[in-house]
């Protein structure tokens, strides 16, 4: 799953170079659907209401019991 997050030349090996952190926002952009969207324009195309959908989801905890 996770090696699809990325495109083009971050794909998989480069994922191991990715923080925690970084992995946890791929994750995230996918799951709200932004993900072709930073692909296409980056991280910076993002509006300030999807980033903060992503800043908030990462400062949740995390249900590690699912």
């Amino acid at each position: 799953m996770k090696d699809q997050l990325l495109s083009g030349a971050l794909r998989r090996s480069a994922m191991g170079y990715l923080s925690r952190r970084e992995k946890r926002k791929y994750e995230l952009a996918k799951e709200l659907g932004l993900l072709d969207k930073v692909r296409s324009v980056g991280w910076a195309g993002l509006s300030a209401k999807e980033t903060g959908r992503i800043g908030g989801m990462m400062h949740k905890p995390t249900n590690k019991g699912e």
